[in-house]
Parts: structure tokens; sequence; C-alpha cells
């Protein structure tokens, strides 16, 4: 049986937390930092380049949109600050797995014994699901979205981009689908916790496509259905992996109760 930790002792334990997560955020950091301008050119791919589908093959190749952008900074240390962040924002994605894993072990105290097992595999699973969510961003969404708004009515305007407001909305974008991608974990919590129910989810499945539309559309500035499925088509997606992992996991502990109340009856 697990000791009961105090409000003191709790607070101890949090603070051990966060300066594990702190230290594997400036070890990753450092590393960024060093290799900023590797990132950064890395991250302007989608202003040169966008992705064109196609029904034969191959079906996905890589086009060059042709246009010779190249971006400025307004101000003596944006670029210095543009470096900073960005090199920030990655090392936090790099060093996601520590953190996920000391959040998840802040709250595995609080955890039946049964339930701490699944400390592991949320971890493993939470990392990629908000990896997977970046990468998707950054091949999918972010060539059209730059594309569309760079030639969007701009016939008669030339743009100019700085540096600093180029990098924000990169990875605004980027660490935005990270966090939608989270949707089967946050759909597994809330249906464990009892918030919500399987059935509740399953009977108003239409409405979390509806919603699913409406967020493609926020988050695609291009107009056409066809991007706005692509967006949403994930999104839908992750909706029925999280109510069929709430089913999975709920038949496994139904199961576990059966056995149990036929070993008592025995």
């Amino acid at each position: 049986m697990d000791k009961k930790l105090s409000f003191t002792e709790h607070l101890g334990e949090l603070r051990q937390r966060i300066v594990v997560a702190l230290i594997a955020v400036i070890i990753s950091f450092s590393v960024c930092f060093y290799y900023s301008e590797d990132i950064f050119r890395l991250l302007t791919l989608p202003l040169h380049n966008t992705l064109k589908f196609s029904l034969e093959m191959p079906f996905v190749t890589l086009k060059d949109t042709g246009n010779n952008l190249v971006l400025v900074f307004l101000a003596p240390a944006e670029a210095l600050w543009m470096h900073l962040k960005l090199s920030l924002v990655v090392a936090i994605i790099i060093s996601s797995p520590v953190i996920f894993y000391e959040i998840w072990k802040f709250v595995t105290p609080g955890l039946l014994t049964k339930e701490k097992k699944y400390v592991l595999p949320v971890v493993i699973v939470t990392t990629f699901l908000f990896l997977l969510g970046s990468l998707f961003c950054f091949i999918i969404v972010l060539p059209f979205a730059i594309n569309f708004l760079l030639t969007y009515k701009t016939e008669s305007i030339k743009p100019m981009l700085s540096v600093g407001n180029y990098i924000d909305f990169c990875l605004k974008f980027i660490i935005a689908f990270g966090v939608i991608f989270e949707l089967p974990v946050a759909i597994v919590f809330l249906t464990k916790m009892g918030i919500v129910t399987i059935d509740f989810l399953a009977k108003n499945r239409k409405y979390a496509v509806l919603i699913a539309f409406i967020i493609a559309a926020a988050l695609t500035p291009t107009p056409d259905a066809f991007n706005q499925t692509l967006m949403a088509l994930p999104i839908i997606l992750l909706y029925e992996a999280g109510i069929w992992a709430s089913r999975i996991l709920n038949l496994k502990q139904k199961g576990k109760k059966d056995d149990k109340i036929e070993q008592k009856n025995d």
C-alpha cells in the first residue's frame, strides 16, 4: 500500500518533477540553439514548397512554389529572439517524453495500484500523438496555409515577411496540432473519470464531425472543401480512436470484475 503524502511532501515532489523537466528542456535548448540555423532552414521549407496530391503514382510530390521571398528582420534583436524562441519551442517538443513522464509520475500517487501500470503506455502514446500532430502540421498544413496566404488576392502587392512573425505563425500552428492530436488521450481520461460516457460520445458523433469541420475551417485558411476535409479527417479519426480505446479499456475492466465475482461465487 502506498504511503499517503502530506501537502508539504506533495509540493516537494512537484518541485522535483518540475526541476527534472526543466533540466531536460535546458539540455535540449542548448543543443537546439547550437543547431538553430539548421532548424530555421528546415522551418522555411513550407515557405518555398507545397505538397501536390495526385491520383497517380507518386500520389504526393513536393512542388516548388517558385517564389523568391526572403525573410527580413525589422529590429536589431529580432533575429536573435527568433533563434531563442525557435530553440526553446523545439527543445520543449524534444523534451516532451520527459515532461509527460514527470507529469504522470506526479499524478501516479493518486491512482489505484491497478491503474499505475498504465502510466508508461500513456506517456508513450501521449508523446507519440503530440509528435505526430506536430509532424502532420509541418508536412501537410503549413505548406497549404502559407502558399494560400501568400497568393490569395496578392497580385498587386508584394509580400515582405518578418522572420519573427513567420516563425511565430509556424510554431503556433505546430503546437496547436500537437495539442489537437491528444484528443484520444483526453477522451479516455474523461470517460475513466466518469465526466462523459462512451454512449454519449457515440450518440453525438455527428456533432463531433461538425465541430471537427469548424476547427478545420478556423485552422485552414484555404476556402476549398478538399483542404478543410484534409484537416477535419484526422480530428474525426482521433475522436473515433478515443471512443474505441475507451471501449477496449472498459471491456477489460468489466472482464476483470466478472472474473472476481466468479471467483467469489466459487
